[in-house]
């Protein structure tokens, strides 16, 4: 029995305390809609990596950070979610980042102004 409850355990909890996607699909500059990439979302999502690996945070049961092409929100964007809530986010510069970093990922308030 206990055999079966720790397969159970493990199939509900997540690999990731969280999964965050940072779109950085890039249009081109012909294109009549906008691209996350055209703010700079790569650099941020390379800032946010890197600051997850400065506090510690990165790896199995903690916070991973991954970019994703196209999520169909750049009128929105840039954008990035949060997995496994399903936030979605809008942020203009490092600071909006880290504001999400600090709040919502290591502490568990969602950043309001920011949402999407």
């Amino acid at each position: 029995m206990a055999d079966c409850c720790q397969i159970l355990e493990q199939l509900l909890m997540s690999y990731y305390k969280h999964h965050v996607f940072f779109c950085v699909n890039d249009r081109g500059p012909d294109s009549d809609r906008p691209s996350c990439n055209r703010c700079d979302s790569s650099k941020i999502r390379d800032y946010a990596k890197k600051r997850i690996k400065e506090i510690g945070r990165s790896g199995k049961g903690n916070i991973r950070i991954n970019q994703a092409g196209c999520l169909d929100r750049c009128e929105e964007g840039p954008v990035c979610v949060v997995y496994p809530e399903e936030t979605w986010y809008t942020y203009v510069d490092q600071s909006d980042v880290d504001e999400i970093i600090d709040s919502h990922l290591v502490n568990g308030i969602t950043v309001d102004r920011l949402k999407i």
